[in-house]
């Protein structure tokens, strides 16, 4: 059973989502607008730096955002392995934008203290089943859906409804649908047709400007939800209630959900608050008697994997095994709920045993499945330490963005992907 806990306090908004009574993600929106990922601007090229094939771009934010030549050149299928984009090795910048230019750019990554945004011109506007790319003709299926004729099926269907030059991104809520995805992809592209109208009209005018805002928190969660399996949005405040109403009226998606308005906190309920509190701990202690150490720095997160008080029995490398099985279930539910971003290292307690070490592997790709967020995991390094990254599902500026994690713990509070 899944539930959507809203709590709006005069500080800001609390967002918790509860599967079975247990807190597995947890947000607060602070209301200031101060994330801009997945917005769309005009942007105004002020600054091209040859020598870095990039350049700085004026989106009417305080930093200058920052765009690369690649998210300027046609986008390329990156799930062929045999894609070569040898016309565009000697392209320089130069050739493509000056300054005062007027391009349109959307925000990939949020700014933080240090730098300015990442813009792309590469669009990517994500719906219940697809994600719009428009102005290329690739058509790919998210690699979560793992069976090769549902893939198949998916990407025909895909081709035969979506406008000529434009490309799309299958996700995992698309599998064993069709008249959805046919009524999503007219749904996206309407969208689409809406933003491009705005920007030709915008762009005779000077100056940078917002041509689309992107989805809020709650909107993207339901987005990425499977069909129906919301039962519940709970929230303590009556214009955010309203709003709800409004949102499941649109999308079908939403029809099965009960939408309920309380007074009262609500964060009382299944002792979310609790739970909430956990999140600032830095270490977590396991049931077997073991327990993790999570550490934030500016370059990577580190997870430590400790015995604690464990004993287990005469098998020292099953007794090993058994705390780093524990803890391996212990860190994806962990990832998710402090939703942790960037490059994470976990150090393991040393296994003798190659077979445990790929089952450990395997069971961390096996539960990284339940997060919604994008992650790879590279496997273990020549000094035995667990290499992984894993994407923000919301954006993290060094607790100034507006949607930030609850822990306030130095170690564990900065920012992100």
């Amino acid at each position: 059973m899944l539930e959507i806990f809203i709590n709006k306090n005069t500080e800001n908004k609390e967002i918790a989502l509860l599967e079975n009574e247990h807190l597995v993600e947890y947000y607060i929106d602070e209301g200031n607008d101060l994330r801009k990922e997945g917005n769309i601007y005009i942007g105004i090229v002020k600054d091209v730096i040859k020598g870095m094939q990039a350049a700085f771009v004026d989106i009417g934010t305080e930093k200058n955002s920052f765009i690369h030549l690649k998210d300027l050149l046609p986008k390329i299928d990156e799930t062929k392995n045999n894609v070569k984009n040898e016309k565009n090795s000697n392209i320089e910048i130069s050739q493509i934008i000056k300054n005062n230019d007027a391009i349109l750019v959307q925000v990939k990554k949020d700014s933080n203290a240090l730098k300015g945004a990442r813009v792309s011109t590469h669009i990517n506007l994500p719906s219940k089943y697809i994600a719009l790319m428009p102005d290329t003709d690739i058509i790919t299926a998210s690699q979560k859906i793992e069976d090769k004729k549902e893939q198949e099926r998916l990407i025909k269907l895909v081709k035969e409804n979506i406008t000529s030059g434009n490309g799309a991104i299958i996700r995992t809520s698309a599998i064993g649908k069709e008249k959805e995805i046919i009524e999503d992809i007219k749904y996206i592209e309407s969208k689409w047709k809406k933003i491009e109208e705005k920007y030709q009209q915008e762009a005779k005018t000077k100056g940078p400007k917002l041509i689309y805002k992107s989805e809020n928190i709650i909107e993207k969660m339901t987005l990425d939800l499977p069909d129906n399996s919301l039962q519940r949005i709970l929230t303590n405040n009556e214009k955010e209630y309203n709003r709800l109403l409004k949102l499941q009226k649109e999308n079908a998606y939403l029809q099965k959900a009960k939408i309920e308005f309380k007074k009262e906190e609500i964060l009382d309920i299944y002792d979310t608050k609790k739970q909430i509190e956990k999140l600032q701990n830095r270490k977590i202690w396991l049931k077997c008697g073991g327990f993790i150490t999570i550490d934030k720095t500016e370059a990577l997160t580190a997870i430590d994997v400790n015995t604690g008080k464990y004993t287990g029995t005469k098998d020292v490398e099953q007794t090993i095994y058994k705390v780093n099985e524990e803890a391996t279930i212990e860190i994806t539910k962990q990832l998710r709920l402090r939703d942790i971003g960037g490059i994470v290292i976990i150090d393991y307690i040393d296994m003798k045993s190659n077979e445990n070490k790929e089952k450990i592997q395997k069971l961390l790709i096996e539960n990284l499945k339940n997060d919604r967020a994008k992650t790879q995991v590279e496997g273990f390094t020549k000094l035995d330490l667990m290499e992984m990254t894993r994407k923000h599902i919301m954006s993290h500026r060094d607790g100034s963005d507006g949607t930030k994690m609850s822990h306030r713990d130095s170690s564990c509070e900065r920012n992100y992907h």
